[in-house]
């Protein structure tokens, strides 16, 4: 038995997987597709339950699968193991695709699908485990082994929560992983050390071939069980997907133009320059990407005087968000406007432009944000060259250096908060940047250990859209002192039980989920979008893609563009992305 269940380990790849010896000419052109930017540094583990698993997981439906994926045009979810779904008062059900299969030939059952779901009850350290706070059970229908109800917990319902989930969980063959939890005793930390690379059994379209330090290998699977229920029979056109590992955007940037890669997610800056050697994004002209998520300023509302309101207003009129649109990102963004709902998109129904006027202060007025300073008590003291020396509040004492920290080297970012410093410096805020090791900035963020720090909160297109944002940002169910982790409102804002508790906040948190009247969501989200502005927790700065989306024309032919939308701006694998793999062609270069 020990021996039989050894060579499994082997064949489940728990030995790394390190068969790249194969050259280049074993990955002829016109059947490799080449893709950057999921993917930075040495690969570790392909283990589905990982935080952070990688590529071709991290993120991707090219291996595992999830029940649905969600389209960012249509803003709608689409099948994907599941060919349906449905949500009542009670629960939300989900029917499998009959002919939905694993790599070894099992079919994915209801079984198997509870089975993941459960693992996040039993093991409270997964990504998945917190969708339990919103459920009471999963389980299979009675007499419909094929259908699934997520049973909706009514003390916190919340059905876009468990949409969420179905469009990001990847689903687990159960007489797989089962086994392997037994033979690490039950132990989910010492189940995640398995990195399961060679021979995984998973659903998806393509398997693992081999990685490297230099590059990661997928190989298509020609008996994937989706060509035939989605693509009439077709199996994708890359035989192989490599993902090369450059150690920077500008290698990636290199790459592209020099046809070596066919698609990437990286930030690439003026990109127009680059349209002569092939590459191409969404669209032709500004703004290039389609703008999905709101990189913004994270303030701390425990360190004085950031909880003032005067202080965070004053901040947010004196950014000159028009520099950042277009010296730190290439113009990569539609001009903000203030709040937390994306003025265009599926989103517009939700944004009021009268409230943004009456109550925002997400724009560059200098002289507004000199004004909210002196509501606030605050003087500034210059030099004699003009120069910022120090700021003083209402009782005369100095206001210490605020600091506004974000990740060494992410260069857009970077530059992102040099015009954020620098704009606050020229109303009189004693400002500073303070660039850290992207391995200190995730324990600064998550642990509070900031003035003030950029982070981009919730940023993939998902169902629960814009209700998501705005609770990561917001909620104070999971409020945490400094020193202690916390995923959501890191800014420790709104204190339950403080002074200055607003408890509409919350409550309108928790009953937008459940509002299924659309005159009711739009007031809903209204009045929560004009107290943001009112209160000014944090501040937006700039629109951006959830993900950059660029691809070269040169060796592939295909993607989706503005002009030619058959799917969403996704590089290849990446969400209903995936689906691109199918409608690409070899260009005739290389044909």
């Amino acid at each position: 038995m020990r021996r039989a269940f050894a060579l499994g380990l082997v064949l489940l790849g728990v030995v790394a997987c390190r068969r790249d010896k194969d050259t280049t000419s074993a990955f002829p052109r016109h059947e490799t597709l080449y893709i950057g930017g999921p993917q930075w540094g040495e690969a570790s583990s392909f283990n589905p339950l990982a935080s952070s698993p990688d590529w071709p997981l991290k993120g991707m439906n090219l291996m595992y699968e999830t029940l649905l994926v969600f389209d960012s045009q249509q803003g709608e979810m689409k099948p994907l193991l599941a060919e349906s779904y449905r949500v009542t008062d009670e629960a939300v059900e989900v029917t499998l695709h009959e002919e939905a299969r694993f790599s070894d030939g099992s079919p994915v059952t209801a079984r198997d699908v509870k089975y993941t779901f459960d693992l996040g009850r039993r093991f409270k350290s997964l990504l998945l485990a917190p969708v339990w706070q919103f459920l009471t059970d999963v389980r299979v229908a009675d007499g419909h082994p094929r259908k699934v109800v997520f049973a909706l917990n009514p003390e916190r319902l919340n059905p876009l929560v468990v949409l969420d989930s179905l469009q990001e969980t990847y689903i687990v063959p159960a007489h797989v992983i089962e086994p392997l939890l037994v033979q690490s005793q039950q132990d989910i930390n010492r189940f995640l050390k398995l990195k399961l690379d060679a021979g995984a059994v998973a659903s998806g379209p393509y398997r693992l071939h081999s990685h490297s330090t230099e590059k990661i290998v997928a190989v298509r699977r020609d008996d994937y069980w989706g060509n035939q229920v989605f693509f009439g029979g077709k199996a994708a056109a890359p035989k192989y997907i490599v993902h090369p590992l450059y150690k920077s955007n500008d290698h990636y940037s290199v790459a592209l133009q020099q046809g070596r890669l066919d698609a990437s997610s990286t930030f690439v800056p003026r990109i127009w320059l680059k349209h002569k050697k092939g590459v191409k994004s969404w669209y032709d002209t500004a703004p290039f990407f389609v703008p999905a998520s709101i990189p913004t300023l994270f303030v701390n509302h425990l360190k004085k005087p950031l909880d003032d309101v005067h202080l965070r207003r004053a901040m947010a009129f004196s950014i000159d968000y028009d520099d950042i649109r277009e010296l730190a990102v290439s113009g990569y963004s539609e001009p903000l406007r203030p709040g937390l709902v994306l003025p265009f998109g599926v989103e517009k129904k939700y944004y009021s432009e009268q409230d943004a006027k009456k109550y925002g202060a997400g724009w560059h007025d200098p002289e507004r944000a000199k004004a909210e300073l002196q509501k606030g008590g605050y003087r500034s003291v210059w030099d004699d060259d003009g120069d910022l020396r120090e700021m003083r509040d209402a009782s005369g004492k100095r206001v210490p250096t605020l600091f506004v920290k974000s990740p060494s080297g992410w260069t857009d970012w970077e530059s992102v908060v040099r015009i954020a410093v620098r704009s606050m410096r020229a109303v009189g805020i004693d400002a500073r940047e303070r660039f850290i090791d992207a391995s200190l900035f995730w324990n600064a963020v998550f642990g509070g250990d900031f003035d003030l720090i950029m982070f981009l909160p919730s940023p993939a297109p998902t169902p629960s859209k814009p209700w998501s944002r705005f609770e990561t940002i917001l909620t104070s169910r999971e409020w945490v002192p400094i020193g202690d982790k916390t995923y959501k409102n890191m800014g420790r804002f709104n204190k339950p039980g403080s002074p200055g508790y607003v408890a509409r906040f919350d409550e309108l948190l928790d009953s937008i989920p459940t509002l299924k009247d659309e005159k009711a969501l739009r007031e809903a989200y209204r009045e929560l979008n004009a107290l943001f502005m009112r209160y000014q927790p944090a501040i937006p700065l700039v629109y951006r893609p959830d993900q950059f989306y660029e691809f070269s024309s040169r060796a592939w032919t295909g993607f989706p563009t503005s002009e030619h939308p058959f799917l969403p701006p996704n590089i290849p694998g990446v969400r209903l992305g995936t689906r691109i793999l199918w409608h690409l062609e070899p260009a005739s270069a290389v044909n």
